[in-house]
């Protein structure tokens, strides 16, 4: 079933062991959640992995086997550390082959900065050699522009791989949605809607948002507790999100229910 079909569910895939090890932090999510969100899209899910082959196989064999949109952020490069293309091409049973694409522009880039006087422009060259590396992806896959440094990422089967670095894979991913996913652009109209409540324990409302959900499929109810740290008060955030008419109908329902089993809207003392 294509994505077109069904209501598209997007995932994010961050690969480098420096975002598991705090030496680096992931700035992707909140950027793939805004870009989403801009076009009336959001994000199912994300998982970060490590640099690891075996690992990374494991997790593309099972995102490939589904029918979710992905973005994989990181490993697409030629180093020793770098294994995203090569676990791909496992995931899928396929070969790595040298894309014409990104062998063009690698190629070009290598003889302008041979004119530049730094390096050579003879692709023999061990260092040209390696860098051609970058180009080698799942066979049968699709090139994606890179406009920072031309150095192309891949496309295949709903999955979208670029590099690692925000101001190369930020613009690959909008470019990614704004045409192979055009389509799908604000194709749902979704609101949320929240409130806050005091003196009432998260475990006196639940019966009220599971029989909220039973009553409004098409609705998703959410509670946010807080426990004051800070200084603050203890309270708990209760909303709803979905499509607007139903979400108006269930958040009126929410804000009876937590009256009627005690909740104040005030702070205590207040």
């Amino acid at each position: 079933m294509s994505v077109s079909q069904e209501k598209a569910r997007f995932g994010l895939i961050v690969v480098g062991d420096e975002i598991l090890s705090g030496r680096r932090q992931d700035k992707h999510f909140p950027k793939v959640v805004e870009l989403l969100g801009a076009r009336g899209l959001q994000l199912s899910w994300v998982e970060i992995l490590s640099d690891d082959r075996a690992a990374l196989t494991e997790a593309l064999t099972r995102s490939f086997a589904g029918n979710d949109i992905v973005f994989c952020c990181g490993g697409i490069g030629a180093t020793p550390d770098d294994h995203t293309r090569q676990a791909a091409a496992a995931a899928l049973g396929l070969p790595l082959v040298l894309h014409p694409f990104a062998q063009e522009q690698i190629t070009l880039i290598c003889a302008e900065n041979a004119a530049k006087g730094q390096g050579t422009a003879d692709m023999t060259a061990p260092e040209n050699v390696q860098r051609l590396q970058m180009g080698f992806f799942p066979q049968g896959c699709e090139a994606v522009v890179n406009p920072f440094n031309r150095i192309p990422g891949f496309f295949i089967k709903n999955h979208t791989f670029v590099p690692g670095f925000p101001v190369m894979a930020w613009p690959m991913l909008e470019a990614t949605l704004d045409t192979r996913y055009a389509h799908l652009h604000n194709k749902e109209i979704r609101t949320e809607h929240s409130f806050v409540v005091y003196s009432m324990p998260e475990s006196r409302i639940t019966p009220a948002l599971e029989a909220l959900e039973q009553k409004w499929p098409s609705v998703k109810a959410f509670s946010l507790p807080s426990v004051g740290d800070g200084g603050g008060v203890p309270h708990i955030e209760l909303g709803v999100k979905g499509e607007p008419v139903a979400a108006a109908e269930a958040l009126e329902f929410l804000r009876d229910e937590a009256l009627r089993l005690g909740a104040r809207f005030d702070p205590p003392g207040q």
